[in-house]
């Protein structure tokens, strides 16, 4: 019993970071550039960052939801079909 709650949280944290990864990444790389363009013009507004940020995100979450969603979808039955496993311990 103790190794499948193991399993499903492994399962459950590798399904979160596969989640987040093309959003933190894309955003993160926006920042970066943001961040060079700010040193190379010595504008210093640390507000300025936030709008493409924000705007980076969205667009990612659009384009990459679909995927998001047939991850959590395997993800939610593979949990379901471990159901009747974890009932007969």
């Amino acid at each position: 019993m103790e190794s499948s709650i193991i399993h499903i949280v492994a399962m459950g944290l590798l399904t979160a970071a596969k989640l987040a990864a093309p959003i933190l990444i894309g955003t993160l790389v926006v920042g970066l550039m943001l961040s060079v363009l700010q040193s190379a013009t010595q504008i210093q507004e640390s507000t300025l960052t936030f709008l493409p940020k924000l705007a980076a995100a969205g667009l990612l979450l659009v384009v990459t939801g679909g995927w998001c969603l047939r991850v959590l979808e395997g993800f939610t039955l593979e949990i379901f079909d471990m159901v009747p496993s974890l009932l007969e311990k």
